[in-house]
């Protein structure tokens, strides 16, 4: 094998970032509809995705939260654990992790590096998120990780990580998202992300809609599975309540019952993803996990951008909410555990593919006063204008501003202290906004 050392970290990520990004410009299925670069790119790798034991998630929504839940759980357990999640909030390296800790820049250069060696032997050249993929299936065999939990990036079938033969795979929900890619209906996009399940897996699917489960469990059924466990019928939350630092939860799997269980994450969704976090840990383990290893677990797990309290007084929230499900969820977890007297303000961004108008519906019960409309940094952008006509039509105040950079210099000076600032509409809004909010030299 033939290894072109990079000199430096920045020179790997270029060299990576000359790639083909379909995640800044997605592609339409028609345009990458085969696996067959990434079997060919860990296939020179020596299969390292076969080196360790994987939990496979996928789902319109919730499946980065519920992978950081099984990847907690899993580290309580006393396993070293790698996590491949997409996409990042700051750093690259974020996407690939060993028990919460991203790669370093040294290694990920290295592995770049061996990938850089190996791109010439292969009949096609590789997207960018192949490479990314790639680089963390090999170096979480090269650090001897116990276990892998892998987040599909787009849909299931066709995602660059559905090279993986998982022990457990798990399906959040299902609802409208990238249908450009997966095809118009519910019913397209559940038999696509059922395609992760493989043979002798056990399937775990959060979704409840009886004629999607069917398409699911027939799907698994199909693919060989060794078993199928549905929310509500094989484990469920039982109850879920606002507490302090996140949901107090009753959950039932199909091995045990766990009373008044904390999951440090706000919003009434994440006692769902806990449910289906702690089915897909059981599945794994062949068996019910200790009480303490489940407070510690999901006591303890953290997903940054996700109902992220980045500032009070006035209350700052940010929050990856990209689709209509994911607006309908955060407006009811902003309605049941954030309420504030003074007024609330929304910074608002989205990317092409996205109906600005029924977002914008999901999101208004929160009753926003004041609306900034920015244009994410993606060449996908809808333009700002396009989400301020939405606004206006549901009687929104709108500013209309051009970055999120912008826009949140804007929104800030104008939120009262008993108010609140929400950011969401798209990951890339969050990001941006997030490292601004944090940047203390902003503040003095």
């Amino acid at each position: 094998m033939t290894q072109i050392p990079f000199s430096s970290f920045a020179e790997a990520v270029a060299w990576m970032d000359g790639h083909i990004d379909h995640e800044s410009k997605m592609p339409s299925r028609r345009a990458l509809p085969t696996l067959d670069r990434m079997r060919e790119l860990v296939h020179l790798l020596g299969n390292p995705e076969r080196a360790y034991p994987v939990v496979h998630l996928t789902g319109t929504n919730g499946k980065g939260s519920t992978a950081a839940m099984v990847s907690s759980l899993m580290d309580a357990m006393g396993l070293s654990v790698g996590t491949y999640t997409s996409p990042n909030l700051s750093r690259v390296n974020e996407r690939i992790a060993r028990n919460g800790v991203p790669i370093d820049d040294e290694s990920f250069a290295a592995a770049l590096s061996t990938l850089a060696g190996l791109e010439g032997l292969m009949s096609d050249r590789p997207t960018r998120f192949e490479l990314l993929t790639a680089a963390a299936f090999a170096w979480f065999a090269d650090v001897a990780v116990d276990a892998g939990v892998i987040e599909v990036g787009v849909g299931g079938t066709w995602d660059s990580t559905n090279v993986v033969e998982p022990a457990v795979s798990v399906i959040t929900n299902i609802s409208y998202d990238h249908t450009d890619i997966l095809g118009p209906t519910l019913e397209g996009i559940a038999l696509d992300k059922a395609g992760i399940v493989k043979p002798g897996s056990i399937a775990v699917v959060g979704e409840t809609d009886p004629g999607l489960v069917s398409i699911i469990e027939t799907r698994a059924r199909e693919a060989g599975a060794e078993a199928v466990w549905v929310a509500g019928r094989d484990f469920a939350c039982r109850t879920n309540r606002l507490a302090i630092g996140g949901r107090l939860v009753d959950l039932q799997t199909p091995g045990a019952t766990y009373g008044e269980v904390l999951v440090s994450m706000h919003g009434p969704h994440q006692g769902v993803n806990a449910a289906c976090a702690l089915a897909a840990a059981e599945a794994f383990f062949g068996r019910p996990l200790d009480e303490d290893v489940v407070e510690q677990g999901l006591g303890s797990v953290r997903v940054p951008g996700r109902l992220e309290v980045v500032g009070r007084q006035p209350l700052v929230l940010i929050d990856g909410a990209h689709n209509v499900a994911g607006m309908e969820t955060l407006a009811a977890a902003v309605t049941e555990g954030f309420r504030v007297d003074g007024p609330i303000s929304a910074v608002v961004g989205m990317l092409r593919g996205r109906d600005p108008s029924a977002m914008l519906s999901a999101l208004a019960p929160i009753g926003i006063r004041t609306l900034y409309a920015c244009a994410p940094d993606s060449p996908r952008a809808i333009a700002a204008e396009v989400i301020a006509e939405a606004a206006r039509a549901l009687g929104i105040e709108v500013e209309v501003v051009g970055s999120v950079a912008q826009a949140i210099e804007a929104a800030e000076p104008q939120v009262p202290a008993d108010g609140m600032l929400l950011v969401a509409g798209s990951l890339y809004v969050v990001t941006d906004a997030r490292a601004l909010l944090l940047d203390a030299s902003r503040h003095g």
